[in-house]
């Protein structure tokens, strides 16, 4: 059994695992009956969170044709209306965003304009741990703003498995929880138990009925193989399901997407694009080309994810978002390429978003050394996401009361 079912078992069950009082039932079998048991199937709202490391470049990512300042700090960098995907006449998708630009269109995709936060270092490490724990500058903070929302929806149902990261880096802070285990997922056969547990395995007569502990194990079991059996047909059904591009985020997204459709319970999927650490955005040179192929990987498994469970009717169930630890700055350096700035649009995707731009573009004239200053702070996303989509008490999770954005429809 690896590592990480062994965790998702411990993170459903909510509680240490029963003893063991007939051999005839092994330890991983009332783990995994218990964790089964606690299946919900009902449909609830799904946040999924995607990290771009490296800091993304906002201004390359949704680019300000209009801005003569825009023009004349970027010699080799720098797009042109005609090279971009139209959003108005002042703004455009890079030309790599097709997909994303699409959904813009059909009103499944909103961008937050100049989101970041005073008093960003600009530092990988210290600029990511700012955006995973919620608490910029306290360095003493060992949990992830995921990972207590975690706890927050633990503690309202203790059988749940409210949170997940799936992804080939190991498990990041953002969903670090003080008390509850959060499983790392890279295969839904991790979430598979033995089809030999059956009621028929377990005595029923009446005085051994009347044992509540053999009664719960005997259900629990029970549970437990019929809802592997429902994880096991989302997994014979999954190789039918095209449309997903052959590269490492789309499989993350599939498999995300293939446990919503199993109806797992889980609220919060973190994942990732860019290989954690200083990522594959971190575009100090030769960037046209580098940062060109991670926006197609972006646009097209997003858009591939979100087809996808609009054709299973699950749309109006998930938003997505994204986020990098900073932007970039808005002169070029002289490798082609632009170091580390502050503000930088967020992606929202979902089914029940208002949709399109929210926010001004960050004012190229106003600088914090050469990168454009943030006017929305990330916190507010994260107050809106928790309270207004997953039914969460923000202020207990992120420390503090900060104003919502107006991202729902």
């Amino acid at each position: 059994m690896s590592p990480n079912r062994r965790d998702f078992l411990k993170a459903a069950m909510g509680a240490p695992a029963l003893v063991v009082l007939s051999p005839a039932i092994p330890p991983l079998l009332l783990s995994a009956a218990r964790a089964s048991a606690a299946l919900r199937s009902d449909r609830q709202s799904v946040l999924v969170v995607l990290q771009l490391s490296g800091g993304n470049d906002g201004l390359n990512t949704v680019v300000p044709v209009s801005d003569d300042q825009y023009g004349r700090h970027r010699r080799t960098l720098r797009m042109t209306a005609s090279e971009v995907l139209k959003i108005d006449d002042d703004l455009g998708f890079h030309p790599a965003l097709e997909g994303m630009s699409r959904m813009f269109a059909e009103g499944r995709l909103s961008v937050v304009q100049g989101v970041g936060y005073p008093g960003n270092n600009r530092d990988h490490d210290g600029a990511m741990r700012d955006w995973h724990t919620a608490r910029p500058g306290d360095n003493g903070c060992e949990s992830g703003w995921m990972g207590r929302a975690v706890d927050a929806a633990v503690d309202v149902d203790r059988r749940s498995t409210p949170g997940v990261f799936v992804g080939p880096i190991p498990k990041p802070l953002g969903i670090t929880a003080p008390r509850s285990v959060v499983p790392h997922v890279r295969s839904l056969k991790q979430l598979t138990i033995a089809d030999e547990v059956a009621a028929s395995e377990f005595p029923t007569d009446a005085a051994q009925a009347e044992n509540p502990l053999l009664e719960h194990v005997r259900r629990s079991a029970v549970a437990a193989r019929l809802s592997s059996q429902q994880v096991q047909a989302v997994l014979r059904a999954s190789g039918a399901r095209g449309g997903y591009p052959d590269f490492p985020l789309a499989g993350q997204l599939k498999l995300i997407a293939e446990l919503i459709r199993a109806q797992l319970g889980i609220r919060i999927y973190f994942t990732e694009l860019g290989g954690g650490g200083i990522g594959g955005f971190d575009n100090h040179a030769n960037q046209r080309d580098n940062h060109a192929a991670l926006l197609s990987q972006l646009s097209a498994a997003v858009s591939a994810f979100f087809d996808d469970l609009a054709r299973a009717g699950l749309a109006e169930q998930v938003v997505l978002t994204t986020f990098s630890e900073f932007g970039r700055t808005l002169t070029e350096n002289g490798r082609r390429g632009t170091d580390h700035g502050a503000a930088a649009p967020v992606f929202l995707a979902g089914g029940q978003l208002r949709g399109g731009l929210v926010g001004r573009h960050p004012d190229l004239t106003d600088l914090d050394g050469d990168a454009p200053k943030p006017h929305t702070d990330f916190r507010g996303l994260y107050a809106t996401l928790l309270d207004q989509w997953l039914g969460f008490d923000s202020k207990r999770i992120l420390g503090q009361q900060f104003a919502p954005l107006e991202i729902f429809a």
